[in-house]
């Protein structure tokens, strides 16, 4: 399988919220973009449900609605071995644009708010 991404992946952990319809499951991002970021966990949602994520890094609160683009199952045990959990692409900020924006600028070292 061939890799479509468009920017090369940044690892970030930030403690994470996330849930269908209130950010209840509790986990850690494993990196970030301006367009989406990857949750680490073993539970795992299916690709095109829309999820309410809460994002708690130290410059503040961070809410966004997000699609999962694709999962993968691991059994918990593993997870410090093999690389599960979901891949999502924002769709739009609740709260906390700006604070994502600099996590990410800061990350790639870029233009602030530039395309990536």
């Amino acid at each position: 399988m061939t890799d479509q991404r468009w920017t090369k992946r940044r690892r970030k952990r930030i403690p994470v919220r996330f849930g269908v319809t209130a950010p209840t499951k509790i986990a850690y991002t494993d990196n970030v973009t301006h367009a989406g970021l990857f949750i680490q966990s073993a539970l795992v949602v299916n690709p095109g449900t829309r999820l309410l994520v809460e994002l708690t890094p130290p410059e503040g609160t961070i809410l966004l609605e997000a699609e999962v683009r694709w999962a993968k199952k691991i059994h918990p045990h593993m997870l410090h071995k093999l690389k599960g959990g979901i891949g999502l692409k924002i769709l739009a900020f609740k709260e906390g644009q700006g604070f994502y924006q600099q996590i990410c600028d800061a990350l790639y070292d870029c233009e602030p708010g530039g395309p990536l």
